[in-house]
């Protein structure tokens, strides 16, 4: 692969506004910053910024992809919107107008990349539903001939379709890898009942979400979604959703069993910090300028197709 060889896509990003790596709203608490995303504590409700922060291998790189935060943002507001008949969300608003007005000064850096939402006691389980073999699915299959306690045909190549989608519980991690759990284990954690729950809506949310890339030419391979209860107890889907982070997407065109896939997601990422044998510790390295671009050509490629709709960049 040629890293290099992109002169025209280098003089086309340096018109792209720069990348936002973090943000400073002093006059509200931070409560978390992830690898992505920075929440404040707003009074009554959470704000929730997508940052233009790009992670691989567990670090943080040096290089944001400029506008990857509001990607993220508009995509899973898209979804939201569109899945509340299966399940109600967080999702208070994603309109500065109807923020705190103390918030005003940074509406630019705002719009389009941020979310007021309720809040929530996130669960601790992640609940990933996969269609086909891959990813960390592919390595326990390799190992054991299952995935998360299903037991599978033998013979599976790498990114075959299942027989039918799984549902896979993840343990969650602060930093570090999810680990792959049992639906045995995740009862243990959440409760049979809730388990259950959790389960009946991860499916619906994925098929509604392979159905609608089915659409639009992309498949979705697989996604993780998160839960949390509000102190009144009612459920409620948190984070993001379906997003090119959370999920493995697929050009249906070029879908081809038997390896990894071209995607839309940061597998770029990985295979340029691959090329340069990174050992995968401190110090974390920056990103060329082209991979950068292509990293950002992929997820705005993503977001068009399945949205039919151009990002709002802000001011």
């Amino acid at each position: 692969m040629r890293w290099h060889d992109a002169a025209a896509r280098i003089e086309a990003f340096v018109t792209i506004a720069a990348p936002v790596l973090d943000t400073d709203l002093s006059e509200f608490p931070l409560i978390r910053r992830g690898k992505v995303r920075n929440v404040y504590d707003v009074g009554d409700a959470l704000l929730m910024i997508a940052t233009d922060r790009i992670s691989a291998f567990d670090y943080v790189l040096g290089s944001g992809i400029p506008d990857k935060g509001r990607i993220l943002t508009q995509l899973s507001a898209f979804w939201f919107a569109r899945t509340q008949h299966i399940v109600p969300n967080h999702v208070i608003s994603t309109d500065v107008a109807d923020y705190p007005v103390a918030l005003r000064p940074h509406a630019s850096m705002l719009e389009g990349r941020s979310m007021l939402v309720r809040r929530t006691t996130p669960l601790p389980v992640e609940c990933v539903a996969r269609g086909y073999v891959s990813g960390s699915g592919w390595k326990d299959y390799k190992a054991t001939g299952e995935i998360c306690g299903h037991v599978l045909p033998a013979g599976l190549r790498e990114s075959a379709r299942l027989p039918e989608p799984l549902f896979t519980p993840a343990t969650k991690a602060e930093s570090g890898h999810d680990e792959n759990i049992s639906e045995a284990l995740a009862a243990a954690v959440v409760g049979a009942d809730l388990l259950a729950r959790l389960k009946s809506l991860t499916m619906a949310l994925y098929q509604f979400g392979v159905d609608h890339a089915a659409a639009r030419g992309i498949i979705l391979a697989d996604t993780k979604f998160e839960f949390g209860l509000t102190a009144e107890g009612e459920l409620l889907l948190i984070d993001e959703m379906m997003t090119p982070d959370s999920s493995r997407y697929w050009p249906a065109d070029q879908y081809a069993p038997g390896g990894p896939q071209p995607s839309f997601d940061k597998q770029y990422v990985r295979d340029y910090l691959e090329s340069i044998s990174w050992n995968k510790r401190p110090p974390v390295p920056s990103l060329p300028e082209d991979v950068v671009a292509r990293t950002r050509d992929k997820y705005l490629d993503a977001f068009r197709r399945l949205t039919g709709a151009e990002l709002v960049t802000g001011a």
